[in-house]
């Protein structure tokens, strides 16, 4: 498969600003990979499609605010800082993208907040946009970390051409997250309501959790025609023996075992066993999934509408089939659906 495989014409109107106005109510367009049939249902229909002993696997990641603006010392001039991640928790280390990144050396001080009350000094250069930071804070740790959270913003997709809006900052994130660590939200699990959780487990529908810090490697453009040859940024993974025993249980009880989003599947594909079991994990995966493909754990998933030549899409192409995740996608423009982080979304049986 070549990187011209995965692209196709995407009207820009289709690309989602704002969520839907309840989670559980954007729409689900569901795919049964064996027959090829399509159906158009309400995302809280998902209930239907799931009964007792079947599994969820959900990641549990937790969107920090990693966008901050600074100003340069001297000339003042704005700066946008993307924290990407932490190097060095006594050091007050950060991996980061700045931008415009032309005008930031090595040696530059940057400040932080109406009263300049936090400030860093770029100590590395490591590529034309990333830059080391170190952040010169008196404080605690805690305190380091709150005043971070005060002076972030939520890292809202660059696609989304509008300020951040108070409710962005819920809605940009799973109602399950739990673990601070991702600069961008496991999307295909914003559609969950409580209300939905709860049905589904009534029903006994069992969870699994992973945890997977998404970083922006993620959506990195792939720019060679050669997938092969594509290199996915490291995320860091954390899979317990909780959720190795339910996802196996399951899976040796002929259940479905659903990753809920793009995320998860990685996740689940990084660390299986020779006898095509989940093992426990904590590391770093940077796991690229593309066609052709075997998939070991789950044998459904949901996930949102991926934009044309991203990975996301490669690997949704990779479980479902190419020639029906074309055909899904051709209806999914012709329908209206709306694509990507706030759009709507898939189940893939």
């Amino acid at each position: 498969m070549k990187l011209s495989n995965f692209d196709f014409e995407l009207p820009k109107e289709l690309l989602a600003e704002y969520p839907a106005e309840n989670r559980d109510e954007s729409r689900l367009m569901v795919i049964h990979r064996e027959s090829g049939k399509i159906e158009h249902k309400m995302f809280k229909d998902l209930l239907d499609y799931f009964d007792e002993g079947d599994v969820m696997v959900l990641n549990n990641t937790k969107v920090f605010p990693a966008r901050l603006y600074g100003n340069k010392e001297k000339t003042g001039a704005r700066i946008e800082v993307f924290l990407l991640r932490e190097l060095n928790q006594e050091q007050r280390l950060w991996d980061v993208l700045v931008d415009p990144a032309r005008k930031i050396r090595i040696g530059n001080k940057l400040y932080f907040g109406e009263d300049d009350s936090l400030v860093a000094e770029v100590i590395d250069n490591t590529t034309s946009r990333g830059r080391t930071l170190r952040f010169l804070f008196d404080g605690s740790y805690t305190d380091f970390r709150r005043k971070l959270r005060e002076l972030g913003e939520t890292p809202l997709p660059k696609y989304i051409k509008r300020d951040v809006e108070p409710e962005d900052e819920e809605r940009y994130q799973t109602i399950y997250a739990k673990y601070d660590g991702a600069v961008a939200a496991p999307t295909a699990g914003l559609h969950f309501s409580k209300h939905l959780l709860k049905r589904l487990e009534i029903k006994g529908v069992d969870f699994a959790e992973v945890t997977l810090h998404v970083g922006l490697g993620t959506f990195n453009p792939v720019e060679v025609e050669d997938l092969s040859k594509h290199k996915m940024d490291s995320e860091e993974l954390i899979i317990d023996e909780r959720a190795t025993d339910v996802v196996n249980n399951a899976k040796n009880s002929k259940r479905r075992v659903c990753a809920v989003g793009t995320t998860v599947m990685r996740s689940l594909e990084s660390s299986v066993s020779s006898n095509h079991n989940l093992n426990p994990y904590e590391g770093w995966t940077n796991k690229f999934i593309f066609p052709p493909y075997d998939f070991s754990i789950a044998n459904c998933m949901v996930t949102n509408f991926h934009l044309p030549k991203s990975t996301l899409l490669m690997m949704v192409s990779a479980f479902m089939g190419h020639e029906l995740m074309e055909k899904t996608y051709k209806q999914a423009v012709l329908e209206g659906y709306r694509f990507y982080s706030y759009g709507d979304a898939m189940l893939i049986l």
